[in-house]
């Protein structure tokens, strides 16, 4: 099986190079030429065009960095639905719309491709450990078919329904990922302001009902002074802004969501936005 792999973001890069730890070739392309140096030196083929990694591939695996640059691969000149082989499989890992992962479902199918939305989420650190958690949507064959292949960047990889559900799930994650931060920002400020060993105090909180993905990981970085990405504060920014724009759809209230986005707005005006999410501690000290 020849694997496609566009985008060579902070985690696009971790996720290709397990692929090929596990034996499987790659043809690759990313806007960027530089960012697949490390790959080609180790095997992978460099290709000009998504679309050539299409025609050349079995299973496409895009990972790019907003709905707009989503529809550029898929559908624009030299675009992957149009390029790619009957029988295929696309697969989606950018966090994107969902109405969007159900066009390019529909237009993949009446050329008798499969597509998968995948995203997933572990941040920068469960990539490179081949630790992601991928939320799928689409048809179960295609997804049965191409497992052998998430196995290799996750461990807790799970069909969530139809083409579209995958990202709908992602929405969900980081409806209460944004909620949260704010939260551990304010628990490590308030720490420090009581005159607290804020690492002491994580000790205590971490294993107890406060716990979370995000004051296990990410608060260590705040404390340390370390906001280098694994998840950039523009492309929460994005998630964010599809969240609240399908739960508006769905006519839904979501006020921590649009606290959180207002925060991290904010943070990005600071001149933040190539920052990691942590950087949000910024606000509060």
């Amino acid at each position: 099986m020849k694997i496609g792999f566009i985008g060579l973001g902070v985690m696009g890069k971790s996720i290709a190079s397990n692929l090929m730890k596990a034996g499987y070739s790659l043809n690759i392309y990313t806007r960027t030429k530089s960012k697949a140096a490390e790959l080609t030196a180790k095997g992978a083929v460099w290709m000009n065009t998504a679309g050539q990694v299409a025609a050349a591939s079995d299973v496409i695996i895009s990972m790019v960095g907003y709905p707009k640059d989503v529809e550029e691969v898929y559908f624009g000149e030299n675009g992957i639905v149009d390029h790619a082989q009957e029988g295929s499989v696309l697969i989606d890992m950018t966090t994107s719309s969902p109405l969007l992962a159900q066009k390019i479902y529909e237009q993949a199918k009446a050329r008798n491709i499969s597509a998968l939305d995948a995203p997933v989420s572990g941040g920068d650190v469960g990539a490179r450990e081949a630790r992601l958690s991928i939320m799928a949507g689409g048809d179960p064959e295609a997804f049965e078919r191409v497992k052998p292949v998430f196995e290799t960047m996750g461990k807790n990889i799970v069909l969530q329904g139809e083409a579209g559900a995958g990202q709908y799930t992602k929405m969900c994650n980081q409806i209460a990922i944004a909620a949260n931060m704010i939260g551990v920002c304010e628990a490590v400020a308030y720490a420090q302001k009581a005159g607290l060993d804020p690492g002491t105090v994580l000790k205590s909180i971490g294993s107890g009902a406060a716990g979370s993905w995000s004051l296990s990981n990410l608060a260590p970085r705040m404390i340390a002074g370390d906001f280098a990405p694994g998840f950039y504060v523009k492309h929460f920014i994005k998630d964010m802004t599809i969240a609240l724009d399908t739960a508006q759809k769905m006519g839904m209230m979501t006020p921590g969501l649009e606290l959180a986005k207002t925060l991290y707005e904010k943070l990005a005006a600071d001149g933040a936005e190539d920052d990691g999410t942590q950087a949000l501690f910024k606000l509060f000290v």
